[in-house]
């Protein structure tokens, strides 16, 4: 069993959840600009030593990062415009016109759709793609760039539609890059685009790791059909003749969603990827950690055993749980790739086969305390943790902000609240639920910025699960940087024994 040093590298510190997309910037949406920078000294002048981020993954229809068209391949709209006038390919008079036309707000991702590549082929018109460096990229990348930008060109070519809808002579894979050369020129394009995200983003993340900060990255357990990863592996997900999935992914009813969730995901032909020795998975994990140094799997409980939904039905009534390879599949994982960083994301529905998963794999888990006093004695009390193999978060992307949780409380939950947690005079009830996370023996505490910000939903709110519409588009104020915020995170992780040391 790996010991926490090995998990981590570190002991009992502290981070903050802030999605890219959140960050400030004049363009939208946030970026690897100044915002991320900026972003970077706040967690150095507050004593974090972590910085954990949503997936970077593409976005399509629903903005959802969990929902990418390609695994492997970085978001276009986190390139920095102001980074390509300083490379000359825009000019500073061409930046006014994709400026977003309201100050702050909300990410409108129809917006972005029209504007943000319009600007990067007129930036990718400027370069010059006999760069050494370019050429490095494509060849060292090749395994999964050369389909993504393949699969992008012929999404142009189709008007965005899903590949199930196109040509039989491309929607079948391998007939498909026969056809390489003609699409050459498109193709180019996207190349370029996964160049210049990896350049910035190397570069954000050389400054946090001269800051002291470790990025903690998000691997979503699913793939949308709609994406390179189908496309180009059809064998290894339950697809009929058709292409068309056979079961999907999704979690059964309980008190939250009445009617469970239908994600809608292709689910996997384990024994297809078995048979392959989950080559396919040992590729993803890789290329996961080419983008950061230390990754959160999400819905783990998938690999113990998974809840399969028939296609054919809108909700999760008739699903049915089914076997997936846990420790096969993570010890090959471990044997390819050694000394892994893992944080398993084990919520949800949890069944002795999870834990036992969780026990060989020796990954920490997660404790929301958002969930801690709904029954007595709750697994995610504090008092109640058994070691600190755990990250404990305040809350999570999926979760109500804590000022909204904290005001619907009430009944026997509530009461156990103010039982359970004290109450700091001078300090809000959200300050004393960061504090309680905080103060645990977790070796790591995350809280979302948002929670700092003391926000609520209205203001705050990142996903509600289970809800089409409105999600994923927070954005924080330019203005979130006051010397009162820094000086009171900074208190409270110096106060709980995480606070890291200055760089």
């Amino acid at each position: 069993m790996k010991s926490i040093r090995q998990n981590f590298g570190f002991l009992h510190k502290a981070g903050i959840l802030m999605p890219i997309s959140s960050l400030p910037s004049p363009y939208g949406i946030g970026t690897f600009g100044r915002g991320a920078y900026d972003f970077v000294d706040f967690l150095s002048e507050t004593r974090q030593s972590c910085w954990q981020v949503l997936p970077l993954n593409p976005t399509s229809y629903g903005d959802s990062p969990y929902q990418s068209p390609a695994s492997g391949a970085g978001n276009p709209y986190f390139i920095d415009p102001e980074l390509l006038v300083k490379q000359k390919l825009l000019t500073r008079e061409e930046l006014s016109k994709y400026r977003a036309p309201w100050a702050t707000g909300r990410v409108d991702y129809g917006w972005l759709f029209e504007r943000r590549y319009e600007m990067l082929r007129l930036a990718y018109s400027r370069f010059d793609t006999a760069d050494r460096a370019f050429r490095a990229f494509c060849r060292k990348q090749a395994d999964w760039l050369e389909d993504y930008a393949l699969f992008m060109a012929l999404k142009v070519h189709y008007g965005y539609r899903p590949w199930t809808e196109w040509a039989d002579d491309h929607r079948d894979y391998v007939i498909a890059r026969l056809c390489k050369q003609e699409f050459a020129g498109e193709m180019g394009f996207w190349r370029w685009v996964q160049y210049e995200f990896t350049r910035q983003w190397d570069a954000v993340r050389r400054y946090a790791h001269e800051k002291g900060i470790t990025v903690i990255g998000d691997l979503p357990i699913y793939v949308a059909h709609d994406s390179v990863d189908v496309w180009r592996d059809t064998a290894q997900f339950e697809l009929d003749g058709n292409y068309a999935p056979v079961n999907v992914a999704g979690c059964p009813p309980d008190g939250f969603s009445p009617d469970g969730q239908r994600w809608g995901n292709p689910l996997y032909r384990w024994s297809q990827m078995e048979a392959d020795g989950f080559a396919w998975w040992i590729r993803r994990i890789r290329r996961c950690f080419d983008l950061y140094d230390i990754l959160r799997i999400d819905h783990f409980r998938g690999f113990a055993s998974y809840f399969a939904i028939p296609a054919c039905d809108q909700h999760a009534h008739r699903g049915v749980w089914q076997p997936a390879p846990g420790t096969r599949l993570f010890d090959t994982v471990e044997a390819a790739i050694p000394k892994t960083r893992i944080i398993a994301e084990d919520l949800g529905f949890i069944t002795p086969d999870v834990r036992e998963l969780l026990a060989h794999t020796a990954f920490p888990g997660m404790k929301v305390l958002q969930f801690a006093f709904y029954e007595e004695d709750s697994e995610f009390l504090p008092r109640t943790y058994e070691s600190d193999n755990f990250v404990v978060y305040a809350g999570s992307h999926d979760s109500d902000c804590v000022k909204t949780w904290l005001a619907n409380l009430e009944g026997e939950a509530k009461e156990r609240m103010k039982a359970e947690m004290p109450h700091t005079r001078g300090q809000s009830r959200v300050w004393d639920v960061i504090e309680f996370g905080m103060r645990s023996r977790a070796n790591l505490a995350i809280v979302p910025l948002q929670d700092y910000l003391e926000l609520t939903n209205d203001e705050g709110r990142m996903n509600t699960p289970a809800v089409a519409e409105g999600n994923w588009t927070w954005r924080v104020s330019p203005r979130y940087r006051t010397r009162r915020l820094e000086s009171k995170i900074t208190d409270m992780t110096v106060r709980t024994k995480r606070a890291s040391k200055r760089s």
